[in-house]
């Protein structure tokens, strides 16, 4: 590989706001290696408002959901680049990185896939984090790995917008705790009644308001919580980019494992994620200044089902106190400040 002569470099992600975030990983050490590069991002459509605002990305190039793979090739061909890194690596981006006829192809050598990489990073799950997975890719290229931060970008309009309605709704200078019932799968969305119990624990031990935090498919649950937890604002309805506006505009983010708890954390909010079907060793809040809850002596635990058999015992039975314990962790420096 020719370092020198790589200008243009395609990061493609298609899909899952969460992920889309996490691999953003690979910026400033792709930056580092190669300081006048160019970096674009492949997402879907709806998923573009998670790198858009990125300084660090130069462009966002959108496909369907269901646009055919040569299509989405020839629009890349047009771009000219020098290198794809397929941070997704599924059938259909490889497919994608095969036919665009880009001189260096990076991506996983998951089974069935390697025919469309030069370049192949090592295949192993679970052994760390899904960020730091990402960096496989680096790694196997020989780019030095200087940095594990994770990025994400509120707009400015967002960010007033958010700012405004807190501060119309709250007390000036009041600590904000956000909850945000979204959740991709159903077994991984916490129980309204549970975020009713936990609200009304903050607020008991707290000199802290809450604020729900939803979009689109949370109306049920935001609702809920609303009208069953006293003092509480609801937040206006919000998409992706919006959210992140208020998210921004908290002091501490309690999230079940979605894309708003990457996205917190990747803001450097002090993020709790609440655990159960999936793995928070592997796809907990990314930051040093987050944390997770989970019920780990369950006989079901981290099962990766998209819908409980049971009784949802893993969200149902988290420990309140323990929640607490978790929020005073991660809150400690605020706490102390507002003492």
């Amino acid at each position: 590989m020719k370092t020198n002569g790589i200008k243009k470099i395609l990061c493609i992600k298609p899909r899952g706001i969460g992920d889309i975030v996490l691999s953003t990983i690979v910026l400033d050490n792709l930056k580092a290696h190669f300081p006048y590069i160019k970096i674009d991002y492949l997402t879907e459509y709806f998923a573009k408002s998670a790198v858009e605002n990125n300084p660090l990305v130069n462009k966002v190039i959108t496909i369907d959901k269901k646009e055919f793979p040569l299509k989405a090739a020839l629009k890349i061909r047009k771009e000219k680049y020098d290198m794809i890194l397929d941070l997704w690596s599924n059938p259909r981006s490889a497919q994608i990185t095969f036919l665009s006829g880009v001189k260096y192809r990076v991506g996983f050598a998951y089974r069935g896939r390697k025919y469309a990489y030069n370049y192949l990073a090592t295949s192993r799950k679970g052994e760390h984090h899904s960020a730091e997975h990402n960096l496989e890719l680096l790694k196997t290229i020989d780019v030095p790995i200087v940095s594990k931060k994770i990025h994400y970008y509120v707009d400015g309009k967002e960010n007033k917008i958010a700012k405004d309605f807190i501060n119309n709704n709250f007390t000036i200078g009041k600590t904000i705790i956000g909850i945000i019932p979204s959740g991709g799968w159903p077994s991984k969305r916490c129980d309204a009644s549970k975020w009713v119990e936990i609200g009304k624990a903050i607020t008991e031990k707290y000199n802290a308001g809450i604020l729900i935090i939803w979009g689109p498919g949370d109306e049920a649950d935001a609702n809920y919580i609303k009208e069953n937890l006293p003092g509480s604002i609801l937040a206006p309805k919000t998409s992706i980019s919006e959210m992140g506006g208020f998210i921004n505009n908290c002091n501490i983010i309690l999230a079940n494992d979605s894309g708003p708890m990457h996205i917190a954390s990747a803001l450097n909010i002090p993020t709790l994620g609440i655990f159960g079907p999936t793995n928070p060793k592997a796809h907990g809040p990314y930051s040093e200044n987050s944390d997770y809850i989970i019920k780990e002596d369950l006989f079901c635990i981290i099962c990766n089902l998209l819908e409980c058999p049971y009784h949802h015992e893993c969200m149902l039975q988290l420990p309140i106190d323990n929640i607490l314990k978790k929020i005073d962790k991660i809150g400690r420096n605020l706490f102390e400040k507002n003492a």
